[in-house]
């Protein structure tokens, strides 16, 4: 599981997790204060090929009063496996659906916290031993109701449709040989994201390097540090550290005999 982005393969069928995501934004030139936003999420693995994800977000970055942001449903359905021994590629199509009451700010889209919306897309993952490489495409619109105002303009005019793209990879640093699944894993990542809107010319480039450890084979402890490489969008901030953890129960959503 990457840090910042989902890869084609799902959570065990028949599986629930729960995650709680903290990103935290330092002062920028063009605000004076920290931000931060909390992200508590649920995750169902329907079956083997179908996984459910529900969550919110609470948070100040849009105000100063720390206060509840958003809704969202996300669903994922892994269509294509070809697995092999230590190598498999998967493909896998999602949607994801949000309610934000918070202001429209900024010309970044994010639905999981900053703006109202509908997103699809499709992942494509590699496995080979120890490192995996994904690529994500998506286009999202957004659902905010000055879209539909004749009267009121806006300078510069407001980004309701962007394209999302994204290359990560994941490599297995330790253990250096399984031996039980018993073990901490130690990953690496490096995540490229970037976001073009279809309404004017205005894009960004960010680079996302994270470390995952893995205890028990079921808890997960992510940090990152994302950062612009380049790009034109007005965004809340342009550096942040995010840091999560998720816990898997295996199988307690199966029916007992």
């Amino acid at each position: 599981m990457y840090v910042y982005t989902e890869p084609a393969s799902n959570i065990p069928a028949y599986s629930l997790s729960v995650k709680l995501s903290a990103d935290y934004m330092p002062p920028q030139p063009w605000h004076d204060r920290f931000m931060q936003r909390y992200v508590p999420e649920i995750r169902f693995g329907v079956n083997k090929k179908w996984n459910i994800n529900a969550g919110g977000s609470f948070g100040d970055m849009h105000t100063n009063n720390f206060a509840w942001e958003s809704l969202f449903l996300y669903s994922k359905y892994r269509f294509l496996s070809k697995d092999k021994v230590h190598e498999h590629f998967r493909m896998a199509a999602f949607a994801e659906a949000s309610y934000s009451r918070v202001p429209f700010h900024q010309d970044e889209v994010n639905l999981e916290g900053d703006k109202s919306g509908v997103t699809a897309g499709v992942i494509a993952t590699q496995l080979w031993n120890k490192f995996a490489l994904s690529a994500t495409i998506s286009h999202t619109q957004v659902l905010d109701k000055s879209r539909n105002d004749k009267i009121i303009v806006y300078n510069p005019s407001r980004i309701y449709q962007v394209i999302s793209y994204s290359l990560s990879g994941g490599y297995l640093l330790l253990p250096l040989e399984y031996r039980d699944y018993r073990q901490t894993n130690l990953n690496l990542y490096a995540e490229l994201l970037s976001q073009q809107s279809l309404d004017r010319k205005a894009y960004y480039i960010d680079l996302a390097p994270a470390v995952q450890l893995i205890f028990n084979s079921t808890t997960k402890f992510n940090i990152g540090y994302r950062f612009r490489l380049s790009g034109t969008m007005q965004r809340m901030a342009t550096t942040s550290w995010l840091i999560s953890v998720e816990r898997i129960f295996l199988n307690s959503l199966k029916k007992r005999k």
